[in-house]
């Protein structure tokens, strides 16, 4: 998450849709009072301050919007935005991802001891992804701006129209070892699960398997 008073925007870091490498392009252009919360280098510098600033506010890179209210009652009247991806996509690059981590989390276990098609199917899993749709990270916010990663250059012109530059191209970082190509991963049946396990996401942004 990327709070800016000074330019008047809040970024919410939606897991696996990319928000690494557009974090990284904006903290490039941060300004000294930003508030910065993840993992990539301005955010880890600021960590300790603003764990003092905000004593009782639980922080996270995925924070959704009520945590931003929380941390500056202006965000109502910033550019709010965030990024989405093709569910199917998304759900891919999620298990790939937990695949490879080390920290001890029901997710990962499953993520390491089952197949794809089982690992979707997983109930912990599946209550999950339907609770924590794309739509439920900027809950209240009323003038919410979803950029697509399929079309990110398009989708970005309002926000360097808003800053006053462009930070284009953003580059790829933090890619999983897996196939380029999601449909790959998925069967007919398992494909259909996805569709109905995300509808809310798929149907919100007209996605589609193919």
């Amino acid at each position: 998450m990327i709070i800016s008073s000074g330019r008047q925007f809040l970024f919410v870091h939606i897991p696996k849709t990319g928000g690494t490498a557009l974090s990284l392009a904006l903290e490039g252009r941060a300004m000294k009072d930003d508030i910065l919360i993840g993992d990539t280098p301005k955010a880890k510098a600021r960590h300790k301050r603003q764990r003092t600033q905000f004593p009782h506010i639980r922080m996270n890179k995925h924070a959704n919007y009520s945590v931003a209210m929380r941390l500056d009652e202006d965000v109502p009247s910033y550019y709010c935005f965030t990024l989405v991806r093709n569910p199917w996509d998304r759900l891919v690059s999620y298990y790939h991802w937990l695949r490879v981590q080390s920290f001890s989390h029901r997710a990962v276990t499953l993520a390491q001891t089952l197949p794809f098609a089982a690992f979707i199917r997983a109930p912990s899993i599946m209550a999950s992804l339907k609770l924590n749709n794309y739509a439920s990270y900027m809950s209240g916010a009323q003038d919410a701006h979803f950029l697509r990663l399929e079309h990110l250059e398009t989708d970005l012109l309002p926000l360097w129209e808003h800053l006053g530059f462009s930070l284009s191209p953003i580059a790829q970082v933090n890619t999983s070892e897996r196939k380029a190509d999601y449909r790959s991963y998925y069967t007919d049946a398992d494909a259909e699960h996805a569709r109905l396990l995300l509808a809310a996401d798929v149907q919100q942004f007209a996605y589609s398997f193919s």
